[in-house]
Formats: structure tokens, C-alpha cells, sequence
């Protein structure tokens, strides 16, 4: 531990001298004044209340990076959904998205729960939590990267870091934009952003999308559609309410991809479905109200109340390779797959409930600012899960036993679908009340020290509906920050952090008790600048995350896991993003990620060998993400167009082997033009050179592959 941090200080030296040398431009940050603000191309967007847990700071004052995606950035890669709007940060990887089912991203290296979605804030309420399917962007005005732990404010969660994404609310104005979409593989969209005011005092904002796409993938189409309305009453100078629902539904067939044979990919096209269309898709619903009132004591003091409630459901069938080497029958002759059939039927409901109260004071020239808050919240997760395999190949089973398909000359509906059986029925219920503060005193103008902290006490219950067990557990954690920020220039800090973390493990080990929850501490230091005018931003830092109590295979008790493994993720991430050059504007985002297992264990899924030292599945060592726009007028027009590249490092593919998946360089051009007034044309190419590439994979014969060369035109009405 010592050498790890002996070595993270003498990086940190290295940063600082090497950006102090060319300095360029910190992260531009939502929330510069007391109310949330982002960049748009009309300037600045003031929303009807101020950011949860986030204080009144500065982007150069906070001891933590916190990287935002605009919506100008958003519409320059056209992002309709979250995985392509976190690609543009290179500090976030994809992860296994269970058949396209969920999101599932790292941070610094760090997953969480692999069968549960990744976890995100909407307006800093959890709300990946469940089973709502893929997050589509169609609400969505500003995706926040806050990297570093953030469990002393917002509680449980990830190591690496949070994403938060800041939905579209009322502007108190009249006005709204219809967009149309026709695309490669039959994919139609239809998008309404519409908003006005009811009196002087109360503002209503309609946002709602429907999609109709099909897919490279043979046999795989998609039907989506959601409606988010939202309304802010002004109830007096001082005081804001702010109502918003969420409503989705989406039709997803499940989709595991492609497989390798003997450890090379590419022996089947990327195309091929290895599923059955007869199954139909899976459905996932979400219906949410989230409900916030802020009232502001004085230009200094403010207080924030906060209710949110979200109800997910996901279920479904599917037919999807089996994965244990005695029943797979492609390990033996290179192009039968066995296959499995499961059904699940998964429902979630969240409810947070949360009261702040932050404000800024002075005594003399040392200046005070506050974060003083409470929540409480209920999580419950009911799981039924069916399920029929194929008996060991040591019992030479019929084809039809096998569920098989020929990888090479696959024929659907060859054999009736088997009967289920049973597998999983479980509920399992989180509640957990806590209460936090942040305390940041600037002793100087240059010089700054924040300390905070959250103490959680959380009840934990799994019940096992399947045999009547039942397991409990409760814990009182408490979840401290440290940080400093020193102001070189107007437009240079330096800054440093440690922090701690923790997050709640699902299930029970062979006893029967429930694990201890998953613990992590990091260490983080860089550098920031931004311009005066607030044009231009960069950031470099370098990070030290250890993390314990992780998921391993009980090695007495075969079928059982145990929190027992240690994980280490270490390394430099460099963010730019500004205006180089009248009307040109480039985003620049670099990771070195070093992410790596500490501790001899076995594979929780498979019992397989893991070595101390081994990578963590799907974290590349480096991923560079660039993003070039021009502004101009042609013929009295206003015209932008662009494009991007995004490289991703080899991954591993499958713990427990030397499995991989390939590097890839992706590009993407754009052009957008204003036809007559408030009427714009627009083309997007992505993967402009029709890269063969793969976005994630959780073993050998379960790999994601990527689109193909693809054309969208969007055109679009404002008025």
C-alpha cells in the first residue's frame, strides 16, 4: 500500500509539471451558479432548481473531476442513447449489457453487480437501479461524469465513479423542436421536445420519442417509445417546485451476439443470430415521478426537498449458448452450439426521499460553505427466473436435447422449445436511511480544504421464496472525504482527494448469511484549468482505487461464493474540451487505465483460476476519444459540421483465460445545415470505415459485436 501510494505521488508530480508546462482546460461544469446551468448552443440554460448534493462551487474549486457532456456535444455525435454519449469519456468502458437488456459501463475500472444494470442519478436520485431497459437520451439535456467515490454525499454506490444525467425541464418560454429520423437496417425515430407557460408563474415541458429500428443482426428488431412531461410552479421569488414523470416501453429481442471458436472471432459474420426469433422480445417497462421543491432563505441559503419513486419490470424468454464445457458441444466439433432457454420475469421498485440544506458564510477573510443533508430509501428487487439446460455431452444427448444450432447453417424453429423449469424465486429488499455533510473552507483565495462524511445504517433482507429462507442483514458504515484544491492562477488549480466507499452485495454464501458489503478506498490528485471567458477546459489527474470483499467462487462449497477477492485499478485520464478557434470547438478525452485482480481466486460464474495480477474483464489500458466541430454560414446559413474517433485498447474477453478482444479505431463524420428558418438537414456516418470491432463480451460464446458502416438523416423543426 505504502508503494502504491509513493508511486500515485510521484505520478502526481509528474502530471502537475507536465500540464503546468501546456496547460489546457478543465471540465465545464453544470451547476456554476446557484441554480443548475448547462452550455447549450443558446448560451446558458437555467433549469427551476439547483443541483442535490452538489454545494454552490466552481468547476476549479472542487477537489474532484466532474466531466459534463453538454448538449451541444450530445447533438454533434446525435446520441439517442447513454452508450454512445459515455463513449465520448474515456474513462468509462463497456460492459456485458445482457443481450442489449441493460446499461452496463465501468468507471476507472470498476463494475458493479454483473447481473444487475449499472447504477446512474437522474437529478441525483438513483435511477439505474432496476429493470427499465437501455436509457434512452430523448429527456436528457446533460450527461455528468463525477469520477472518484461519492458515497460520502450520495451513499452506496460505485468506486470509479457516478454518472448523473440532468433531464430537460421547463424554461419558463414558448418553444419546441420536432425531429425525424430515417436510418441504415429499416431504424425510424420520431422525436418531440415542447414547452410552454401556463400564466407568468408555471412552466410545462413535453419531451416524448417513439423508434421502430431493425438491426444488422438477422432477425433482431426493436420497437421503443416514452413520454417524460414535467412542470415548474414558480410559488413565490423564493420558493420552486418541479414535477417530472418518466414513462418507457421497450420490445428487445435477447441478443447475447457472437461466439469465437477455439478462441478466434470472426469465424461467423457478425450477423448471425445464434438465438431464436420464435422467442419474441423481451419487454421492459418503467414508470417513475420524481418531485422536487427548493425554497432559497436568503441570496446565501437554500434549502432542497426531494421525492423520487421508480417501478421497472423486465420479462421475457430466450434461447442463448450454455456456457459450462461438459454440456457444450462446439468446444468439441467446432460448430454445434448447445444452447440454453431461460424465462425471467423481473420486477424493482425504488423510493428516495431526501432533504439539504447548503449555504456560504464568512468570518473575516476565511470563507465557510455548507452541504447539510438527510435521506432515506427503499430498494426492492423481485426476481423469478426459469430455466431448461441441456444434460452432460457424457450422456450423449440428441441434438434436439442440445437445443443445437449450426453456427455455419443455422435453422430456426428446427426443434420445439423445451419446457421450463424452475430456478430462481427470490425477492430481495435494501432499505437504508442516511445523513451527510461537506464542509469546504477556503483559508485564502488561493487555498481551499473540504471534509465530509455519511454515515448510512442499512437493513438488507433475501428472501428465498423458492424454500422459505430467509437472510438479514443491517450495518452502520460511515463513508468520509478529504480534499484540497490550491489556486495557482485565475484559471489553474491544483487539487487532491482520498475518499471512501461501499456497496451492498446481493445473496447468501453456503451458510446462508449475507456477504459483507463490497469495500473500496481512492486516492486521487491532478490539475485543472479554465479560461476567463470559460470557453476552453482541461483536466489531468491520476487515481489509486484498492477495492475488497468481491465476488469469488467458495472453492469448498462448489455452486457458493464468497466476498473475498481484492481488485486494484490505477492510472491517468486527460480531458479537454473548448473553442480552439472561432466557430471551432474540440473535445479531447484519454485514459490509461491499469485495472487488475490482487489476490490468487477462483471465478464466481465458472470456478475458473484467477491469478493475482490478471486484468478485470472488458477494462482497456487505453482509450482515446476525440470530437472536432465547425460553426459557419453558408449561402446566409448556419451550418456545422465535424466528425470523431474513438480508439479502444485490447480487452480481456473471458476471465480465467488468455481470451481477448480486439482494439478498435472507430470514425464518424456529420454535417448539419439550417434549409430556411428553424428547419435543419442532417447526416451522421458512423463507423465511417465499416471497422469490424467488439463492444464487450462475458466469455468466449458471448461476445457483443459492433455496427457496421451506418447512415442517419434527422431532419428537424424548431419553432
Amino acid at each position: 500500500m505504502k508503494s502504491d501510494r509513493a508511486s500515485f505521488a510521484a505520478s502526481l508530480l509528474g502530471v502537475c509539471a507536465v500540464v503546468l508546462a501546456a496547460p489546457a482546460q478543465a471540465e465545464s461544469l453544470a451547476g456554476a451558479d446557484s441554480e443548475a446551468a448547462n452550455d447549450t448552443e443558446d448560451g446558458i440554460l437555467i433549469t427551476a432548481t439547483r443541483p442535490a448534493y452538489r454545494g454552490d462551487f466552481e468547476g476549479l474549486e472542487i477537489p474532484q473531476i466532474e466531466l459534463v457532456i453538454g448538449q451541444q456535444q450530445l447533438r454533434d455525435i446525435n446520441a439517442l442513447d447513454l452508450n454512445t454519449a459515455l463513449d465520448l469519456s474515456a474513462s468509462v468502458a463497456r460492459q456485458n449489457n445482457f443481450g442489449g437488456l441493460w446499461n452496463a459501463f465501468a468507471v476507472r475500472g470498476f463494475v458493479g453487480d454483473e447481473n444487475l444494470p449499472s447504477n446512474y442519478l437522474v437529478n441525483g436520485f438513483n435511477a439505474g437501479r432496476g429493470f427499465a431497459g437501455p436509457r434512452d437520451l430523448s429527456g436528457v439535456e446533460a450527461v455528468e461524469i463525477l469520477k472518484g467515490p461519492r458515497a460520502a454525499l450520495f451513499g452506496r454506490g460505485e468506486p470509479g465513479g457516478t454518472i448523473n444525467l440532468v433531464t430537460k425541464r421547463p424554461k419558463f418560454e414558448s418553444a419546441g423542436e420536432i425531429r425525424l429520423l430515417a436510418g441504415s437496417f429499416d431504424t425510424y425515430r420520431a422525436d418531440a421536445d415542447l414547452q410552454t407557460t401556463l400564466g407568468d408563474n408555471v412552466g410545462v415541458r413535453f419531451v416524448g420519442f417513439y423508434e421502430d429500428a431493425g438491426s444488422f443482426r438477422d432477425t433482431i428488431e426493436t420497437e421503443r417509445f416514452g413520454f417524460m412531461p414535467s412542470i415548474a410552479v414558480k410559488l413565490s421569488d423564493a420558493t420552486r417546485l418541479v414535477y417530472e414523470l418518466e414513462y418507457a416501453r421497450q420490445e428487445i429481442p435477447f441478443d447475447r451476439g457472437v461466439v469465437a471458436v477455439d478462441g478466434q472471432l470472426g469465424v461467423i459474420p457478425q450477423s448471425r443470430f445464434l438465438g431464436e426469433p420464435g422467442e419474441g422480445p423481451n419487454i421492459a417497462e418503467v414508470f417513475g415521478h420524481q418531485i422536487e421543491l427548493q425554497h432559497d432563505f436568503s441570496d446565501n441559503w437554500s434549502a432542497l426537498v426531494g421525492v423520487n419513486y421508480r417501478d421497472t419490470s423486465l420479462s421475457g424468454t430466450s434461447t442463448e449458448a450454455e456456457l459450462t464445457g461438459s454440456r457444450q458441444l462446439l468446444f468439441r466439433d467446432g460448430r454445434t452450439l448447445t444452447r440454453q432457454r431461460r424465462f425471467r420475469d423481473y420486477d424493482a421498485t425504488y423510493f428516495v426521499a431526501r432533504a439539504e440544506l447548503a449555504g456560504n458564510f464568512a468570518t473575516g477573510d476565511i470563507t465557510h460553505r455548507v452541504l447539510i443533508g438527510a435521506d432515506t430509501d427503499r430498494f426492492e428487487n423481485d426476481q423469478v427466473f426459469l430455466r431448461a439446460r441441456a444434460p452432460s455431452l457424457a450422456s450423449n444427448p440428441s441434438l434436439q436435447q442440445l437445443q443445437a444450432i449450426d453456427i455455419f447453417d443455422p435453422v430456426y424453429g428446427q426443434f420445439p422449445l423445451p419446457t421450463l423449469g424452475p430456478l430462481t424465486d427470490r425477492v430481495e429488499v435494501q432499505k437504508a436511511t442516511g445523513i451527510y455533510a461537506q464542509y469546504q473552507i477556503g483559508f485564502s483565495e488561493s487555498f481551499e480544504l473540504r471534509v465530509g462524511g455519511r454515515y448510512d445504517d442499512y437493513d438488507q433482507r433475501l428472501t428465498n421464496r423458492a424454500n422459505g429462507n430467509v437472510a438479514r442483514t443491517g450495518e452502520s458504515r460511515f463513508s468520509p472525504q478529504v480534499g484540497a484544491v490550491y489556486r495557482a492562477t485565475p484559471e489553474l488549480s491544483l487539487y487532491a482527494t482520498y475518499g471512501e466507499n461501499f456497496r451492498p452485495l446481493s445473496g447468501t454464501d453456503f451458510a446462508g448469511n449475507p456477504f459483507d458489503p463490497n469495500l473500496s478506498e481512492s486516492l486521487e490528485g491532478g490539475i485543472k484549468y479554465a479560461a476567463a471567458n470559460g470557453r476552453m477546459t482541461a483536466t489531468a489527474s491520476v487515481f489509486s482505487i484498492q477495492q475488497s470483499n468481491i465476488l469469488v467462487a467458495d472453492q469448498l462449497n462448489a455452486g457458493f461464493t464468497l466476498a473475498a477477492g481484492e481488485a486494484r485499478s490505477r492510472g491517468f485520464e486527460f480531458d479537454f474540451n473548448g473553442e480552439i478557434a472561432t466557430g471551432l470547438d474540440l473535445w479531447v478525452s484519454y485514459a490509461y487505465v491499469d485495472a487488475q485482480v490482487r489476490n490468487d481466486v477462483a471465478d464466481p460464474d465458472f470456478g475458473l483460476p484467477i491469478e493475482a495480477g490478471d486484468r478485470l474483464l472488458n477494462i482497456p489500458e487505453h482509450t482515446l476519444s476525440v470530437q472536432l466541430a465547425y460553426s459557419t454560414r453558408i449561402a446566409g446559413r448556419e451550418a456545422r459540421f465535424g466528425g470523431g474517433v474513438l480508439h479502444v485498447g485490447e480487452r480481456l474477453g473471458e476471465v480465467g483465460t488468455d481470451f481477448e478482444l480486439p482494439d478498435y479505431t472507430l470514425a464518424r463524420v456529420f454535417a448539419e445545415t439550417e434549409l430556411t428558418q428553424g428547419v435543419r438537414l442532417r447526416l451522421d456516418i458512423d463507423n465511417l470505415f465499416d471497422t469490424d470491432w467488439f463492444s464487450n463480451s462475458f466469455s468466449q460464446l458471448w461476445v457483443q459485436p459492433g455496427t457496421p458502416r451506418n447512415a442517419r438523416v434527422t431532419a428537424s423543426f424548431a419553432f
